[in-house]
């Protein structure tokens, strides 16, 4: 894991830039996006990262390492708009390398109205990633 730097791999899967994508992963390693039930090749994560419509930027805002598995979280923004995303990996490595990929991303926004209603919890303090 020492040979693996999540910004870069971030860096470049925000610029969709599929060479600079590539480089991570090993040829047989598999992506999976939990929240709608897809698995992807190496090379169709690529098309669906890279063919993805508009320009992002982001930044990684946690990182937990155990052992051969990474675990990081990134903000995600479109360079146009105002909506935000929160991005959960699991990185499976091996060497410096993905294996295998596990990705659960979630939109950025208020508590849903009905909880509001409740009067429970309050709001995380500005930055207040961990």
């Amino acid at each position: 894991m020492a040979g693996f730097d999540e910004n870069a791999f971030w860096a470049a899967v925000l610029a969709q830039d599929p060479e600079a994508i590539r480089r991570w992963f090993l040829p047989e390693a598999t992506v999976r996006w939990h929240c709608t039930g897809e698995e992807f090749t190496v090379e169709e994560y690529l098309r669906a990262n890279c063919e993805y419509p508009g320009s992002w930027t982001g930044e990684v805002v946690r990182r937990e390492a155990m052992g051969e598995l990474l675990v990081t979280v990134a903000r995600v923004r479109p360079r146009e708009g105002d909506t935000a995303f929160h991005a959960v990996s699991f990185l499976r490595l091996e060497g410096d390398r993905i294996r295998q990929l596990d990705e659960y991303w979630g939109d950025d926004g208020p508590p849903p109205a009905w909880r509001q209603a409740m009067g429970i919890g309050k709001a995380l303090p500005p930055g207040r990633e961990e």
